[in-house]
């Protein structure tokens, strides 16, 4: 997300709401719950793909949602926490090393996926919804996982690779990019999906939840 071609891309916000997730075929993990729930919210469209998506995995397979829209504050405070961890573990580098470095990781706010609601966190599981092996823990950062949180990371096992596949496979054919810096990120209708598929203009832009 530091990359300067994302940030350029203007926003030509469709309108499509926020919609709660929970109440529809999709399992939902409570790990990022918040009180309002704003955690289990996307944007009706990427729902839609979402719900496609687990359509087509292989049978006794699901998705498990982990976090979909993020307000901007809570984004903000985030990108700032993890730009502190940062600056005290390289004490050396500028503010600008800062910046790219946590952009990597979590976007700066005016450009979060999350808070536009085009993005979604997620893994999957098996029939008892016990989690498959996808080689590190989804929100793992690249620090904590040695960077095997990336999408096609060599380190991982074969297991988790083929695993990784099939979750790609399927949000793909949905529509979905991913961020491959974090293998359970993926998105429909923000900049980065537009800069990713060559489109004009980002779909959605970040949202207060009502």
């Amino acid at each position: 997300m530091s990359d300067p071609r994302v940030a350029a891309i203007p926003v030509v916000d469709c309108g499509e709401p926020l919609v709660d997730v929970r109440g529809t075929t999709l399992l939902v993990d409570e790990r990022r719950s918040d009180p309002a729930g704003a955690f289990a919210h996307l944007r009706q469209g990427v729902l839609d793909r979402l719900l496609h998506a687990q359509s087509l995995l292989p049978a006794g397979l699901r998705l498990l949602f982990v976090e979909g829209y993020r307000p901007p504050d809570l984004q903000q405070r985030y990108f700032e926490e993890y730009a502190d961890e940062l600056r005290v573990a390289n004490p050396a580098w500028t503010q600008d090393q800062v910046h790219e470095a946590a952009s990597r990781y979590v976007s700066p706010p005016q450009i979060a996926p999350h808070s536009a609601g085009a993005a979604v966190d997620l893994t999957l599981v098996n029939a008892d919804g016990t989690e498959l092996d996808m080689g590190t823990r989804v929100n793992a950062s690249p620090e904590e996982s040695d960077g095997a949180c990336y999408m096609h990371a060599a380190s991982i096992s074969s297991h988790a690779r083929t695993n990784r596949a099939t979750l790609a496979a399927a949000l793909s054919a949905a529509g979905l990019v991913n961020y491959a810096t974090e293998f359970w990120h993926w998105s429909h209708g923000d900049r980065y999906w537009a800069l990713m598929t060559n489109q004009p203009a980002a779909l959605y832009g970040p949202r207060t939840l009502p």
